[in-house]
């Protein structure tokens, strides 16, 4: 059962201190009551209540000292002055010095239930935002990336260094490496914390729907645009906006990135008016930039504008020593979240983890976990719980003679997953450029991965 919310009321007439007690009670608060400003800050010291009712006038020190004092202790908790009718100035002041609102006297008790209410409403719903921009901080911070290894701490250190700059950086890795918790934690360790971080996957859109996603959309623009449609640009306003996969921009959206990046606004598609933005740029590739510039597949004065700093995050079989903790954290979030009890984890379930390359870096290791928590006999771990790829758990398989070398025994479904697993792994991870290269299109790309539980 919910406790009721707490007030102290610091009033030192008896008569009204006894009739905003009761209005308050029948409100649903429980009360606590001080005749002096020096006792109300006392009691506020020994037990903090959800709001506060202070009387302007006390025998001591006055409504706003003791507003003063109370916001030096918890500015969190709502105060509300009580003043004389026609001291609506003295109200506003307060107000102005940190109080909520007002209320003037003679009381009208069924206003002062109406602003108790609204206070504690509001001081309860900003709680809520605060626990959870701390949980957001806790999850994403880069105290919160593991970070045993050499490699890993250098990351870490670089993050520190750069999240309260405002310098664009570009985060290249191997797909699966962990690029977009990088991203995040130099959101949240930097100044913009409290602003939007809004995240783009370059390679998910088709060219004209990339650019509505970026720079937006005015009503009828295009076929389907049925109303205005706000862009990552400006909806990361104020915060951080992380372009994922920025090397599978096409040209034209590449021209436009380049023009929002220098002169730091953007039209929509459609539009006339230009809009002003404040945007910390961060982006991520798994592609070789500088290859596609010399292509002439990437414009190179955009790269200059991304790559003022980068970031490379390694892959995981260069930062073995990472390899247990993120075990331990994924077996203890996949058994969370299925109800599954882990009775015990023998050494050998770390020593096959630790014997691998993880082609798919950190994402492959986090999928394999998981369904070993999820088909473990008797919630007890072991090599054998390590279910690896096929491509790889028949690297050492006979080979069938002809043209093609095929291992013997394998299905049509296991050569399908064996076959899109390299593709994907020697191209990065990158989809677009893997349905390109086996003749399919990307959203079927995208639907095999998931068929064959595949880690990109």
């Amino acid at each position: 059962m919910q406790a009721s919310p707490t007030l102290l009321i610091i009033e030192d007439d008896p008569d009204n201190a006894r009739s905003v007690e009761e209005a308050a009670q029948d409100a649903g608060f429980t009360t606590r009551c001080a005749a002096t400003g020096l006792a109300g800050v006392e009691a506020f010291q020994q037990q903090v209540p959800d709001l506060v009712l202070s009387d302007l006038v006390l025998p001591d020190i006055d409504g706003l000292q003791v507003l003063a004092r109370l916001r030096k202790l918890d500015a969190a908790v709502p105060v509300i002055i009580m003043t004389a009718y026609g001291s609506v100035e003295s109200g506003v002041r307060a107000m102005r010095e940190g109080a909520y609102d007002y209320v003037t006297k003679p009381l009208e008790l069924d206003d002062i239930q109406s602003k108790l209410r609204r206070a504690y409403e509001t001081a309860r719903l900003r709680r809520q935002v605060d626990k959870l921009s701390q949980t957001v901080r806790e999850k994403f911070a880069s105290t919160a990336i593991i970070a045993e290894s050499p490699a890993m701490q250098a990351v870490i250190t670089q993050i520190e260094a750069l999240a309260d700059t405002m310098a664009t950086i570009l985060i290249c890795g191997e797909s699966g490496t962990g690029k977009e918790l990088v991203a995040r934690a130099l959101h949240v360790d930097s100044k913009r914390a409290a602003g939007p971080f809004v995240a783009v996957n370059c390679g998910a859109f088709a060219e004209n729907l990339l650019e509505s996603e970026l720079f937006g959309h005015e009503k009828g623009s295009f076929t389907g645009a049925t109303g205005t449609h706000k862009g990552a640009f400006e909806r990361a306003d104020g915060g951080t906006l992380f372009l994922d996969e920025i090397g599978d921009a096409p040209a034209s959206v590449q021209v436009k990135l380049l023009r929002a990046l220098e002169e730091k606004e953007v039209r929509r598609v459609g539009g006339r008016e230009v809009f002003k933005v404040n945007v910390r740029l961060v982006s991520a590739t798994n592609k070789d930039l500088d290859a596609m510039v010399r292509e002439g597949s990437f414009r190179e004065d955009l790269l200059y504008r991304l790559n003022v700093v980068t970031l490379r995050v390694p892959p995981l079989r260069e930062r073995r020593a990472d390899i247990r903790p993120m075990a331990d954290r994924f077996i203890a979030r996949a058994a969370s979240e299925n109800g599954k009890a882990i009775a015990a984890v023998k050494p050998d379930f770390y020593a096959a983890l630790e014997t691998h390359d993880w082609p798919g870096n950190v994402r492959q290791l986090r999928n394999i976990v998981e369904s070993a928590v999820l088909l473990s006999p008797g919630g007890v771990l072991t090599a054998a719980s390590v279910n690896v790829p096929s491509s790889q758990a028949r690297a050492g398989a006979p080979v069938l003679p002809g043209p093609l070398a095929i291992p013997a025994g394998m299905t049509l479904e296991q050569l399908e997953r064996a076959v899109l697993e390299a593709k994907l792994v020697q191209n990065a991870g990158n989809r677009t450029l893997t349905a390109d290269q086996l003749g399919l299109s990307r959203r079927t790309i995208q639907r095999k991965i998931k068929e064959h539980n595949l880690p990109f």
